[in-house]
């Protein structure tokens, strides 16, 4: 699926101080992050606070997304969970007009066995017709989806389409990529490691440095699949020390702290995540030459 090749952006939810949502400052980074070149937009994902947001703050915050987007780049929609039933009530309760694909996380906490997450997986995919992005996160969920199991999914399931890889594990992602259908699409779900990614096969990313640094996120992910590697790794080592900083006290501290000074909104977030120390503030600033 050509949509969400390329570079996606997990966006972040704006505060105000009042820690209600921050619709000028939301509308500001939408068009900061499409007029960047960014290929689609991720909504309600973990980047964007969606654990802290209330159901109806949800669907405020998605529909005004898709009418101030106006059908400028695709929209992949998180709904995720650890109790699958619920997950697939909350999947047939949402307006997905606008929405071109859900993103969905493994279970966390409860720590399922690998035919557990295949069910999970198996009973959302028969409860929606829209594209389905599985996505691999064990450092929050503290499981794995192992490659056997995405390769079976992504075998038995038309409309599971993609992988959001955010193991790190190398080995793995490989045998995702040796393994897998040839129609199914793996990407990035770590900015450090998209570069790699790509040259081992990935087809794109899902990023958050890609909200502050839209254009020359972009034009990395551009460049490396089109085999521009020499001019890829410039932009991958001019961004490389924005990493540390941007997760040291968690996502999405870092990121709001960096789009805060770039301008574009506060960096206000809800608990139980706190504001970014002066440290990580001065780092960046450094980093951005301000």
């Amino acid at each position: 699926m050509d949509k969400i090749k390329g570079t996606g952006v997990a966006l972040v939810t704006p505060f105000n101080e009042d820690k209600s949502v921050d619709y000028i400052g939301l509308e500001k980074l939408l068009n900061h992050v499409i007029n960047g070149g960014v290929n689609y937009l991720v909504l309600m994902g973990t980047t964007g606070e969606s654990i802290a947001l209330s159901k109806g703050e949800k669907y405020e915050i998605v529909d005004f997304c898709i009418k101030k987007n106006n059908g400028r780049v695709p929209i992949v929609l998180g709904i995720g969970g650890s109790n699958t039933i619920q997950v697939c009530s909350e999947i047939k309760s949402w307006k997905l007009e606008g929405i071109d694909a859900i993103l969905s996380v493994s279970p966390a906490y409860n720590k399922p066995s690998q035919e557990g997450i295949y069910q999970h997986y198996k009973m959302i995919a028969n409860s929606t017709s829209l594209p389905l992005i599985l996505y691999n996160v064990p450092s929050r969920t503290s499981s794995n989806i192992s490659s056997d199991t995405i390769i079976r999914l992504a075998n038995e399931f038309k409309n599971i389409i993609a992988v959001k890889e955010a193991s790190g594990n190398l080995y793995q992602i490989m045998n995702i990529l040796k393994n897998k259908p040839d129609n199914f699409v793996v990407l990035s779900g770590d900015d450090a490691l998209t570069l790699p990614m790509i040259d081992i096969g990935a087809e794109g990313v899902i990023s958050v440095i890609a909200q502050s640094h839209p254009k020359d996120y972009s034009d990395m992910v551009n460049f490396a699949l089109s085999s521009n590697k020499n001019i890829a790794n410039q932009i991958h080592y001019r961004l490389y020390d924005f990493y540390a900083p941007l997760y040291a006290e968690g996502n999405p501290v870092g990121i709001k702290a960096c789009l805060e000074l770039l301008g574009i909104c506060k960096a206000f977030v809800r608990l139980p995540l706190v504001e970014r120390t002066e440290l990580i503030k001065d780092e960046l600033k450094r980093l951005l030459n301000l």
